[in-house]
């Protein structure tokens, strides 16, 4: 197996009722919104994004019941660089999610890149510990994306922030996983020095209205699929499968398809991916 890969329990909620698709645009439904009619305990995820905290709170059914987020800088590729700062926005998301439901919410679990070393990814259960888990369990974000996909020969792509995560998949089973710098900051850097633009205004129109710019970016979306390509050596016959709100972007997945010559798959409401896989853990 590559470098970084991290051996982590199977999944131990019952299988989804819900398609992907319908999962995720349930995951937006119920963003700030109670979902109704859950059932069972309930599992928390924490994604602990580079721009973005988010929870994700999912029945024994793995149907979103609850879904927040918190904008921070605590987190830089998976490295916990202001440790308070992440403990406040996990801590304000639990609050608000228990107060919501109207449970305590004692387990959750949270994620890293794959290249981030045990020292680091240990950082992340502490923050949330700090913040007031009694019970967090850790999982690399490959694995977690895959938790929701559920892909069995294929693939699997996350593209945070600062970097890309990609794992093969071989019936069922993870065989390689490793990650290469290049993420959604550096699409937002190169719109921002082409535009002239803060990088904080980049980040809007990305979100917003990067079908506009897809020229301007085209040269980072290739960066993410050379290490696509780079990263899945001897397995350029499986199907590519994008995760990651980074490259919710129309047309992105045609750029990437088109430079590596072979099948991408990208998903509405991606963002939501990585987060649900990471509850589903939790459990």
């Amino acid at each position: 197996m590559a470098r970084g890969l991290r051996v982590t329990t199977t999944m131990t909620l019952s299988e989804p009722t819900l398609s992907v698709d319908k999962r995720l645009r349930r995951a937006a439904q119920v963003y700030r919104k109670v979902g109704k009619d859950y059932a069972g305990s309930l599992s928390v995820g924490i994604d602990l994004g580079t721009a973005t905290c988010v929870i994700v709170v999912v029945d024994e059914q793995g149907t979103p019941v609850w879904v927040d987020s918190r904008a921070t800088a605590a987190i830089r590729d998976g490295v916990v660089v202001d440790y308070w700062g992440a403990r406040d926005a996990t801590a304000s998301l639990k609050a608000d999610a228990e107060s919501a439901l109207g449970v305590e919410l004692p387990r959750a679990a949270t994620a890293f890149p794959p290249g981030v070393d045990s020292s680091d990814s240990r950082a992340c259960q502490y923050v949330l510990e700090a913040a007031g888990f009694e019970d967090v369990r850790l999982l690399d974000e490959v694995t977690a994306a895959n938790l929701t996909l559920g892909i069995v020969d294929g693939v699997v792509v996350d593209v945070g922030g600062g970097s890309t995560g990609v794992g093969v998949f071989r019936d069922g089973t993870l065989v390689a996983l490793d990650d290469k710098p290049g993420g959604g900051h550096h699409l937002d850097l190169i719109l921002a020095g082409s535009l002239g633009i803060p990088i904080e205004e980049a980040e809007k129109l990305k979100r917003t209205h990067a079908e506009d710019y897809l020229g301007i970016l085209r040269p980072g979306l290739e960066r993410v699929a050379e290490s696509i390509r780079s990263l899945t050596r001897g397995a350029e016959e499986l199907d590519v499968h994008l995760a990651g709100g980074a490259l919710m972007i129309k047309g992105a997945d045609q750029v990437i398809g088109a430079y590596l010559k072979r099948s991408v798959r990208s998903y509405p409401n991606a963002l939501y991916i990585t987060p649900l896989g990471i509850a589903r853990h939790s459990s």
